[in-house]
């Protein structure tokens, strides 16, 4: 009898193993290939050259804002925290580090789908290895790892906030990292912090926790780098910040956000007070349709929606940026239709159809290129005003809606607290 126990036991582990080193294999079989591509592409990894020189700036006490890397001469645009955290790099060989950074992007793309399919609740053996070995060749992906930058990393710490549980001390710390070393992410603190105070009720909450420990984290590491490097946080703080021409030009094909979409609309380097307006309404829109979205326990969607925003309202939002399209994936896969558009959108490479590059062609482009070229800033916009005028998926308008969990640990708004014998995820 217990030798027929062990041998059913054995087969069943065997059998669910079976899913899982499939999905491992194929996972490797793309990762490999990808690998050999860029190779043969020859990628330059140009942002993780930039990264390295003002890592090497830092330890040579340098002016970090007047450095210029490489042979297109690119300035330092992110603030001084940022510069902090690179200084390691310059203790690699270029070859060396060129391989880390690109195993390490690509184990993150592994943790960014398992944390995505966590957050849409979909987490099953082996799926975050497809989902990976799929993600890997999407444009903002491929470009991600192109150029060396750390979208993914940045990505990650978001979502790891957005899939703990409520009440997890942790919670917030990642974004506040993350909007330390680049502004954006910070609009997800704002987000937490909409959520708290519509929810709040004269109380304390778990939105307003992760909100508070988003924004101390945040504090803690720019004064650190205050007190590390005095004279270079002043001088982004106070100008450097605000010198969006510092990142290039608006117009720019690779420029994903309404700022460029309106530049090449309006055949214009400074799209000025439209994109100030547009970007004021977008923000508006897109909080409200994500705080919506989470209080009636879509998080998967509200943190998407939440993202597009960001990406939209940014000065400069890069293509590589996009890679807020792995979610997209893995939330809309479900839907046949909704998962094949955006593999279409963000696999196809259409946005480079268009004439780019020296001469500022963007400037006079026609109307079709100028849809191939904001094929991005359509997309997530389409997707924040679904989710703002939308209902609740899976639901009729006019019936009752079920409420469901808004998260780890919440439900319906409120802090669940945990059994003793819970698991901390």
């Amino acid at each position: 009898m217990t030798v027929n126990v062990l041998a059913h036991t054995a087969a069943r582990l065997t059998s669910a193993r079976r899913p899982v080193a499939l999905a491992a294999a194929a996972c490797l079989l793309s990762f490999g290939a990808f690998w050999a591509a860029q190779r043969a592409a020859g990628v330059s990894m140009i942002d993780l050259m930039v990264y390295r020189a003002e890592g090497g700036a830092v330890r040579a006490g340098a002016d970090l804002y007047a450095m210029r890397a490489t042979r297109a001469r690119l300035p330092t645009t992110y603030p001084p925290f940022a510069a902090l955290l690179f200084t390691p790099l310059t203790l690699l060989g270029v070859p060396e580090m060129r391989t880390l950074a690109t195993a390490a992007n690509l184990a993150l793309l592994v943790a960014l789908a398992h944390l995505s399919l966590r957050l849409a609740g979909r987490e099953r053996p082996g799926a975050a290895l497809w989902a990976a070995a799929l993600a890997v060749w999407c444009e903002p992906v491929w470009t991600t790892l192109r150029y060396g930058q750390i979208n993914l990393l940045l990505a990650v710490a978001v979502l790891w906030d957005l899939t703990r549980r409520a009440g997890h001390r942790g919670a917030g710390a990642g974004i506040g990292l993350a909007a330390a070393v680049k502004l954006t992410p910070a609009l997800f603190a704002m987000f937490l912090l909409l959520t708290g105070l519509v929810r709040a009720r004269g109380g304390w909450n778990p939105w307003l926790r992760q909100a508070a420990t988003a924004l101390a984290v945040f504090a803690g590491a720019t004064l650190t780098a205050a007190l590390v490097l005095p004279a270079d946080s002043r001088r982004f703080w106070t100008s450097a910040v605000f010198e969006t021409s510092r990142v290039g030009h608006a117009e720019d094909t690779a420029n994903q956000s309404l700022r460029g979409v309106l530049a090449r609309l309006l055949h214009t380097a400074d799209p000025g007070a439209w994109w100030v307006a547009a970007a004021a309404l977008t923000a508006a829109l897109g909080l409200c349709a994500a705080v919506r979205a989470e209080l009636r326990g879509e998080r998967a969607r509200a943190a998407l929606c939440c993202a597009a925003t960001a990406l939209l309202v940014s000065p400069v939002s890069w293509s590589h940026h996009w890679v807020w399209c792995v979610p997209g994936l893995v939330l809309l896969g479900a839907d046949r239709m909704g998962g094949a558009v955006v593999a279409l959108v963000f696999g196809s490479y259409a946005l480079w159809w268009v004439p780019h590059g020296a001469g500022r062609p963007e400037l006079a482009q026609s109307a079709p290129q100028m849809a191939l070229s904001a094929l991005y800033p359509l997309a997530g916009a389409a997707f924040v005003a679904a989710v703002a005028l939308g209902p609740r998926r899976g639901t009729r308008p006019g019936r009752r809606r079920t409420r469901r969990p808004l998260g780890p640990g919440v439900a319906d708004g409120r802090p669940v607290r945990p059994s003793r014998t819970s698991r901390t995820s």
